[in-house]
């Protein structure tokens, strides 16, 4: 399925304007890794605003009725992928069941929670992809257990090319709401960036180590 660009452009003005994603390319976040980056996104917030929930989840359930079909179960992706999961999964009228970033110590050790004898297949649900690697791991304990992984819709993917190796070599099957260079061409119409700020995001996309190391540079050069 191939989601209309009038859609993909709704998503991500919505990202924007409720600042699930922030530009910041003359300030940039400190990611976990240490890098810095000219862009944060954190989905989560959508579900604090009704209006972008609703979108965000019927667009979701379009996408998986008109790209997977009838599936058995959705399951989300601890923990970003839980709630949306469990909004689509009502919306569909299917279980729910959702992968922990690992597996328990304790109890039954599980790293999948819910009632996995009803189903045979899901559709992941996640709400970003960067690398593809936790969302992977997931697809992955999935199918160790016996489930099969009909595809995996997120809300944003960064676009970089590890993620989308790493899901042709896994062969999973995945679509995202909106992606970065979408997001990007509605943040330059709607001022949040300018141009010579958009070339900057680009290089950053294209070599997010480079970009960070040079920035570094430039900051211990003043």
């Amino acid at each position: 399925m191939i989601l209309s660009v009038e859609s993909r452009r709704k998503v991500a003005e919505f990202l924007l304007r409720i600042k699930a994603i922030q530009l910041r390319p003359n300030e940039p976040f400190t990611w976990a890794s240490g890098r810095k980056s000219p862009i944060y996104c954190d989905n989560r917030k959508a579900l604090s605003h009704p209006t972008v929930r609703t979108f965000v989840r019927q667009l979701a359930v379009e996408a998986i009725e008109n790209q997977y079909g009838k599936v058995d179960a959705i399951a989300g992706v601890a923990t970003g992928g839980i709630a949306l999961g469990a909004l689509v999964a009502q919306e569909l009228g299917l279980p729910f069941i959702y992968v922990r970033s690992k597996a328990k110590d304790h109890g039954m050790g599980n790293a999948i929670e819910g009632d996995l004898t009803v189903l045979s297949n899901v559709v992941v649900i996640e709400d970003l992809i960067s690398t593809g690697q936790s969302s992977l791991k997931a697809v992955h304990e999935l199918r160790e257990a016996g489930i099969e992984v009909k595809g995996l819709i997120a809300i944003f993917t960064y676009g970089f090319e590890v993620a989308k190796a790493a899901f042709e070599t896994a062969n999973c099957p995945w679509l995202t709401l909106t992606d970065y260079p979408t997001m990007l061409d509605q943040a330059l119409q709607e001022g949040y960036l300018n141009n010579k700020q958009r070339i900057m995001l680009d290089d950053w996309n294209q070599d997010p180590k480079g970009w960070s190391e040079a920035f570094e540079e430039r900051q211990s050069s003043k």
